[in-house]
């Protein structure tokens, strides 16, 4: 292969992994879950460590909203799913 070839699959594959990566859960705060709920659910289903969830769950109680997880689409419809039968308040975007 050419160098200039070589060059622009390499930049194909570098927009194909930059789209990939584009999903997001985002999580809603509400007035029906405690804080606790929200941790434990957030370490079990976007497998976040103990500190992680807590961040999100002080962002999400604050702000309004917060990215809980980004990555492939398949993956995120499953989390997003699990979040959502878990009566939290989430969407892929």
């Amino acid at each position: 292969m050419k160098a200039s070839t070589i060059e622009k699959v390499q930049e194909e594959t570098l927009v194909e992994e930059q789209i990939g990566n584009n999903n997001q859960i985002v999580l809603y705060n509400d007035d029906v879950n405690t804080f606790d709920h929200v941790i434990d659910t957030l370490i079990s289903v976007c497998d976040h460590t103990d500190e992680q969830a807590e961040q999100c769950a002080i962002l999400v109680h604050y702000k309004g909203k917060c990215t809980v997880k980004t990555g492939p689409l398949e993956e995120l419809i499953r989390q997003c799913s699990a979040l959502l039968e878990a009566g939290l308040s989430a969407e892929l975007v």
